[in-house]
């Protein structure tokens, strides 16, 4: 009996239990970043106390500048696009028992992560240092929520890949384990989607 038959579970569903149960986990988390969104644009249109986001024009004609910053989160959103990108041919390179492709990819997956995580790190860092806290106003509040609940979701995204990484290094994900990876690639796709969506929404979007 070959490794990758010994390892397939029978299941109602034809499904492997670990794919469905990420499959039903990325659903509700769905549902919860659509409520961080909806909150953060519902909040975003009430606030009415600076810093706020984009430029705005008192009627006495003062102009209060906004605190986004648009380039260096843009470059961080390609870079994380590109990782989704890069975690697909190591799982490729992990399927045909290319150790050598799936080390390589998976570590610029894991680069590009970490480089969105500091990214964020220094921008809500920024922000503090322009006035804009949690608690000074509404879209403070809905802001550091939205992008820090997915800032949380890529830094456990990150730590997860490093332990795929330090698997794969000690030859422990061979072509019948690729499962593990592609569970694990699920998950990072789906991070990169929200991030898709929350970018134009919080950065954009006036």
């Amino acid at each position: 009996m070959s490794d990758a038959h010994a390892l397939h579970l029978e299941t109602s569903t034809g499904l492997d239990s670990r794919k469905l149960a990420i499959w039903t986990f990325i659903g509700s988390e769905c549902l919860f970043f659509a409520t961080l969104i909806s909150n953060y644009l519902v909040n975003k249109s009430r606030n009415l106390i600076p810093p706020f986001p984009h430029n705005v024009t008192l009627p006495d004609g003062k102009v209060i500048e906004g605190v986004i910053e648009i380039p260096l989160v843009t470059f961080g959103t390609a870079l994380l696009l590109f990782s989704s990108l890069f975690i697909v041919l190591a799982l490729a390179g992990a399927q045909r028992g290319n150790r050598r492709a799936l080390l390589g990819w998976l570590s610029a997956t894991i680069v590009c992560g970490l480089f969105f995580v500091g990214m964020q790190v220094y921008e809500f860092t920024h922000f503090v240092h322009k006035g804009l806290t949690l608690k000074v106003n509404l879209f403070g509040a809905s802001f550091f929520t939205l992008t820090g609940f997915h800032g949380t979701h890529v830094t456990l995204g990150v730590i997860w890949l490093i332990t795929l990484w330090i698997e794969a290094f000690r030859g422990r994900i061979p072509p019948a384990k690729s499962l593990n990876l592609e569970i694990a690639a699920l998950y990072w796709h789906f991070v990169d989607v929200v991030w898709v969506v929350i970018f134009p929404v919080v950065y954009l979007i006036k």
